[in-house]
Formats: C-alpha cells, sequence, structure tokens
C-alpha cells in the first residue's frame, strides 16, 4: 500500500509520506522553515507562527508545523505575504524583547537572534513594548529572566510532558501571556528539581544555569589554592559542539590540555572515581541480596533524579543506593586520600568540577556533602560554562594537542566511561557484579538489552544460574512510572537505573545548546566507541581503584568508605 501523497511545493511537484507535517515535507526538499516554538523532540504547539506558508484554496496562511500535507495541496514557502508576516512578527517579538545582545548569556547562539539574521531584520517599525519583570535569583542552579521570555512554551513543555516535573505554566491569555510557576511564584518556592531541561529547551536567554565561571578564575588566580578540576564522561564528546564541531566528536585529550591551559593545577577523570562507585554500588547491591536488604535497588549519578525522589516518592527512599555519585566520591576522595598522598592541606584545595548538569550545582552544596571534612566540591560549572571559559581565552578547540590526565586519579576503564549514557551505570555494575559472584570472566562485556533511547528498558541477567531482572529508566516521566509500579508491588526487579535527563548524562541540562535526541544518539554512540576502544573495561580491574583501596580505603562497604564516599537522603515533600 502506497503511504505517499504527491504535493505541489514552490513549482515542484514531489511525493511525500502522507502523515508529515508541510514542515517536515519542506525539511525533506531542502527548506527549513523558520520556527522559534516547534522543537523536534516535542509536541506541536504552533504558537509562534514564524513558519506560517500559503496554501493554495486556503484564505489564511497555515501553519507549517501544524498542518498535515495533503494530496494534491499546493504550497508556497516564500512569496511576498508569507515573507513580510513572518518579518511582521518577529519584528513585534523583538518590539517586546530586551535589545541587550551583547551582554546576553545566549549571545551567538540565541535562536530569535539567528533568525533575525536569516530574515535580514534590520530596523524594528513596531513600538518597542517592553516590559520589565524582576529576575529571578532565588533558585542556587537556575536564573529565571521574564522580561526575555517569547512566550513560545517550550521550557513549559519539556517541564509537564517530557519530566512531568510540571512547575512551569502559561499564565494569561493575548498579549499578557506570562509563563512562570504556579502563582507567580519563584523557582526557590516551588519544587524545582535542577534539571535544566527547561534550560535546554528554551531558544533564548529567559531562563539559565547560574554562572560561577568567575569563582574558578578568582581561585586559580589565588596563589594559596591548589585547584583541581575533574571531568564527567559525557563532557568528552560533547564540549567540541561549543566550538562548533560535531556531536560525538570524541575529544578526551583535547579536553585535557584545554583545561591545561587554562591554569588548573592538576586535571583528573571523573570516570576515576565512576570505578570506584561500581566498587562500592556492587557490593552493596550483593550485600543486600545476602542480607534480605531493600530491593529493587535504586542506581543513579543523577541529583536531579535524587531531588524529584525526594521531593515526590519519599516513602521510596530505602530503595536507593546509599553511594554517592562520582562527583561527591571525587570531592571527598579530593580532599582526603590525594591531600595525603600530595602533601597539600585540604584546606588549600579547590576542586572543580566540569558537569552536564545543572543540578550538579545543587549537589555540590548539600550539606550531606561534606564528610571529607570541608565541602567536598567547590564549584561545578556546566558544558556551556566551561565553553564559556576556553572562548575568552581564544582557545582553538581543533588545534589543540592530546593531553593526558594526572595520577593520582586520572586512570579509568571503559566501564566508567558509559556511565555518561542511559543505562551505563547498570551496565557497568553488572560487569563487576557478575565477576565478583561467580569469580568466572564474563566473557561478553556488552549488555545490549539495557542500552538505548527506548523510555523504560528491562532484561533478566544469568548471574550463576540465578536470574536477575534489572530495569533501566530515563528521564523523570519514565522514572515516574518505574516509582509507581514498585508503590504497587508490581516491581519484580532486583536492580534498577534511574537517570533524570532523556538519554542519561549526555542530555543533562548543562549539555551545549541545540541537545535534541538526535545528538544525544551520537553522544551515547561516541561513548560505547570509547568504551571498546579501551585496554581495561571493568571497574574492578582498574590499578589506580585497587590501589586506591590497598593504601587508603581497606574495602569495599569499609569503615573508610562508608563514612566518605556513602550518604543519605531526606524526605523533601514537604
Amino acid at each position: 500500500m502506497n503511504n505517499n501523497v504527491e504535493i505541489t511545493l514552490n513549482g515542484n511537484k514531489i511525493s511525500v509520506p502522507a502523515y508529515i507535517s508541510i514542515m517536515e515535507a519542506a525539511k525533506r526538499n531542502g527548506i527549513n522553515l523558520p520556527s522559534l516554538c516547534h522543537h523536534p523532540d516535542q509536541r506541536v504547539k504552533a504558537h509562534c507562527r514564524v513558519c506560517v506558508v500559503e496554501v493554495e484554496g486556503r484564505k489564511n496562511l497555515v501553519p507549517s508545523c501544524s498542518t498535515q500535507v495533503a494530496d494534491g495541496m499546493v504550497i508556497k514557502t516564500n512569496t511576498a505575504r508569507v515573507r513580510e508576516t513572518v518579518k511582521t512578527i518577529v519584528e513585534l517579538i523583538l518590539a517586546d524583547h530586551p535589545q541587550e545582545c551583547l551582554t546576553c548569556i545566549r549571545n551567538g547562539n540565541c535562536e530569535l537572534r539567528q533568525l533575525s539574521d536569516k530574515l535580514g531584520l534590520t530596523n524594528i517599525q513596531a513600538e518597542p513594548s517592553v516590559k520589565r519583570y524582576p529576575i529571578d535569583l532565588s533558585s542556587s542552579t537556575l536564573v529565571r529572566d521574564n522580561n526575555k521570555c517569547i512566550k513560545c512554551g517550550r521550557c513549559a513543555e519539556v517541564c509537564h510532558h517530557v519530566q512531568e516535573v510540571g512547575i512551569l505554566y502559561s499564565h494569561n491569555r493575548s498579549t499578557e501571556i506570562c509563563i512562570s510557576p504556579e502563582y507567580g511564584k519563584k523557582l526557590s518556592e516551588v519544587s524545582c528539581v535542577h534539571c535544566g531541561q527547561c534550560v535546554l529547551a528554551c531558544p533564548v536567554g529567559a531562563i539559565y544555569e547560574k554562572d560561577e565561571t568567575s569563582k574558578v578564575w578568582d581561585a586559580i588566580q589565588d596563589p594559596e589554592k591548589h585547584v583541581i578540576v575533574q571531568t564527567a564522561p559525557s563532557i568528552r564528546v560533547s564540549i567540541a559542539e561549543e566550538f562548533g564541531l560535531p556531536a560525538g566528536n570524541v575529544s578526551t585529550g583535547k579536553l585535557v590540555s584545554a583545561l591545561r591551559n587554562l591554569g588548573f593545577d592538576k586535571i583528573f577523570d571523573t570516570d576515576f572515581a565512576a570505578d570506584v562507585t561500581i566498587m562500592e554500588e556492587g557490593n552493596e547491591l550483593l550485600q543486600r541480596l545476602k542480607t534480605g536488604g531493600t530491593l529493587p535497588m535504586l542506581t543513579s549519578c543523577s541529583p536531579g533524579w535524587i531531588n524529584y525522589i525526594e521531593q515526590y516518592y519519599p516513602e521510596l527512599l530505602a530503595h536507593v543506593s546509599s553511594c554517592k555519585s562520582p562527583q561527591q566520591m571525587f570531592g571527598a576522595l579530593a580532599k582526603t586520600y590525594y591531600s595525603k598522598v600530595s602533601g597539600i592541606p585540604a584546606e588549600k584545595i579547590f576542586v572543580v568540577s566540569i558537569m552536564p548538569c545543572t543540578a550538579k550545582k545543587y549537589e555540590a552544596q548539600r550539606e550531606e556533602m561534606r564528610d571529607s571534612g570541608f565541602q567536598d566540591v567547590d564549584v561545578a560549572l556546566t558544558t556551556r560554562e566551561l565553553g564559556r571559559m576556553l572562548r575568552s581565552t581564544g582557545t582553538d578547540f581543533s588545534t589543540l594537542p592530546e593531553g593526558q590526565y594526572d595520577e593520582p586519579m586520572g586512570d579509568s576503564t571503559g566501564a566508567a566511561a558509559i556511565f555518561g549514557a542511559t543505562g551505563g551505570v547498570m551496565e557497568a555494575a553488572l560487569r563487576t557484579v557478575y565477576e565478583v559472584l561467580t569469580g568466572e570472566e564474563l566473557k561478553k562485556l556488552e549488555f545490549e538489552e539495557v542500552r538505548g533511547m527506548e523510555g523504560v528498558k528491562s532484561s533478566t541477567v544469568d548471574i550463576a544460574g540465578s536470574p536477575v531482572k534489572v530495569a533501566v529508566a530515563h528521564g523523570l516521566s519514565n522514572a515516574k512510572k518505574i516509582l509507581e509500579s514498585i508503590k504497587s508491588g508490581k516491581a519484580d526487579y532486583t536492580f534498577i537505573e534511574v537517570m533524570c535527563c532523556p538519554g542519561g548524562c549526555i542530555g543533562g541540562g548543562g549539555q551545549p545548546y541545540g541537545s535534541t535526541n538526535a545528538r544525544r544518539q551520537e553522544r551515547i554512540e561516541a561513548l560505547y566507541r570509547l568504551d571498546k576502544d579501551m585496554e581495561l573495561r571493568k571497574s574492578h580491574e582498574n590499578p589506580a581503584v585497587k590501589k586506591l583501596y590497598d593504601d587508603f580505603l581497606g574495602c569495599p562497604l569499609g569503615e573508610t568508605s562508608h563514612k566518605l564516599l556513602h550518604t543519605h537522603y531526606s524526605d523533601r515533600s514537604a
């Protein structure tokens, strides 16, 4: 059966699938229609009307994003009427928008400004009507500037329908539309989980992470501070996008060189701490299995997920692994183990994290994360913040030499590398749990069943003749499904991985702007290639981790590791 229809697009007769929109049909034929509210991973909204086209036989222009093609349809995308209408719409948006482009955090990657350039707008005919709203600085991680909001609804869409947290709403009607938390509350007054997916969705500078780069510059310039930096697994496959390079570009060595050029005293790898996490978490799972502990055990390295379960499902906190995230394990070890081997007093060590996540900022500030006797991580920067730091120094990322991480916290395995992808923590844990439990070498290291962008994945793994059922969920709407199944007693899993953001850390709220599911998939594939090419692919085989336990921690779940590497979470539903 032929599911295609024949349409005429700008005078050209073409055949396209019957179920697609005019916008998609145009894109497949070399025409990228403008839009501000449309996002490839979201539902169609048709709010902005920037994508309008002419359809023969229809009196009014139609939004191409929400109009499905039909057989015999004659479409024109570049008539004088269309061009003038689109320019007028954008002019009206600009008239209601602060002209602060040079000082805006989105300068250089603002979708509104890019569209204005494409349309050749050099003069705004509409009378300026900018209203001034107070900037919401109440959150510890995010800044909301309603003065720059263009009412596209993309932030509310991702908050309600991807994450199902639902703290952002569209209020009022017509020109009075305002997007904000309920009843005009501040971000600090609602149950925001700090995931930052709203930031990725926003086409302009209406919501963004709190920039802490000045704190890092100050620390680097302070001769009394020994400033070390750790880089999360996913940063090596996303940082290049900040410099116009394609998604999925593995840039580990260049990343290290770039950080060394910034003036950090030591460059370490969060992957080292990810391997430590597997040692602790794998043994915690085995302990729960042996002693009848709470199952299923929930694992994650995502602070946004922790914020979510604390606020929305606190009755299930007993299921959560007590292990800290790799970021926080690294910080605790940096100010104890590294301080000991380097001879540098802990109070002089300043720990910076480069993370894909805005919620990592919140995590670093938690009172529970001070087991070293100090704040374990001093500053957590997003991928975007690092990009801004590097651009400010004139870094040409593509020509940087290949650098090497420093010791003793720079060695890692392929298991740690895949932490950045949904299913990666689960797969890394299974590699170690299998060999520890059976005493046998795992012949096939890839667990394909827990890979991929499907929202919830499950599998049964045979370990020494015993079936172990596992599940993986990413995105909080999918986490909700898992948690509801646990509440109802229907979840017959032993081990569950949950990641707050779509795709896992590679899709974190602190990643480069323009992150889509297609880009997330490219980053995931890059991490799996990285894993496959590494000499060591199991966390328990990392020689630097073995030395850490021999010289300092003793054994997994021991007294020292329990104090430094484990924590507890609390009911914050109130």
